[in-house]
């Protein structure tokens, strides 16, 4: 009797102990599931990022109404209010208006839950006139740290910080002390 109380007290704990083992196991693959689930949102985010600017160099304007919410917004310095899809649109017809070859070439991407960071170079050459400059036939280079909001796999803002200073300077734009007048 002794020995089968000992064995049903043994099997007890060993079903108990089981049963801990196989809830820690669900709520570890939970996690991992998660996780998972979380990396490969990051990755989507980090495509279409790309397919972003692919889309900018192509001036495929029908995809890029697909990539952008329909209450896109574009922040940048110095713009008086938040830019919609259209003023995008108009902004990219006008830059390769100036610089037909202008294209993106990412150098580095990180994304972390909605977000994509993007630091790129901006390659074109001026063949129009821009922002009042005359054509040059100058290769510029233009620098810029790119911020995209994506959800449900659409961009729903962007914050953009670009070297327009440095660009403007390779154009020939020359910077002036202001004249100080007695």
């Amino acid at each position: 009797m002794k020995t089968r109380f000992r064995i049903s007290f043994i099997m007890f704990f060993i079903v108990i102990f089981s049963i801990m083992i196989g809830c820690q196991n669900q709520s570890q693959k939970a996690e991992l599931d998660k996780y998972k689930a979380t990396i490969r949102t990051q990755e989507e985010n980090k495509t279409i990022a790309r397919d972003f600017f692919a889309a900018v160099d192509k001036q495929d304007f029908n995809k890029l109404n697909e990539i952008l919410s329909d209450d896109f917004k574009l922040n940048a310095p110095g713009l008086e209010k938040p830019w919609t899809k259209d003023d995008v649109f108009k902004d990219i017809k006008k830059y390769y208006t100036s610089f037909p070859d202008w294209h993106h070439e990412i150098e580095a991407m990180v994304a972390e839950g909605d977000k994509v960071a993007v630091k790129l170079v901006q390659h074109g050459t001026q063949t129009a006139q821009y922002e009042g400059i005359a054509p040059t036939g100058v290769k510029v280079t233009k620098s810029a740290f790119h911020l995209l909001t994506i959800n449900n796999g659409k961009i729903k803002e962007w914050w953009g910080l670009e070297d327009d200073l440095g660009m403007m300077l390779q154009l020939g734009m020359e910077l002036k002390p202001p004249i100080k007048m007695k």
